[in-house]
């Protein structure tokens, strides 16, 4: 399938298929990584792999951790958010 490489704003774009992008399971939007493969002039386009929900420890840990701040540094929150 031949396609062109058109500009679109500083970056040079190629675009993707519909029917390609529903095969592989990718949608429009979605992050990829581009990389080159070594020693050839192939590109591998990537989706970024999905980040791994937070544990309910580390969530429980973070939460307390900003409860306490909200409440020791209420008072210089406020005047910042008045100026």
């Amino acid at each position: 399938m031949m396609q062109s490489i058109f500009q679109v704003g500083n970056s040079s774009v190629v675009s993707i298929p519909a029917r390609l992008l529903e095969e592989i399971g990718m949608k429009k939007g979605q992050k990829v990584t581009v990389e080159r493969i070594p020693d050839t002039d192939a590109l591998v386009v990537r989706p970024v792999a999905k980040k791994q929900a937070s544990s309910l420890s580390e969530t429980k840990e973070f939460q307390q951790w900003l409860d306490s701040f909200l409440k020791e540094d209420s008072q210089l929150l406020d005047e910042l958010a008045n100026r």
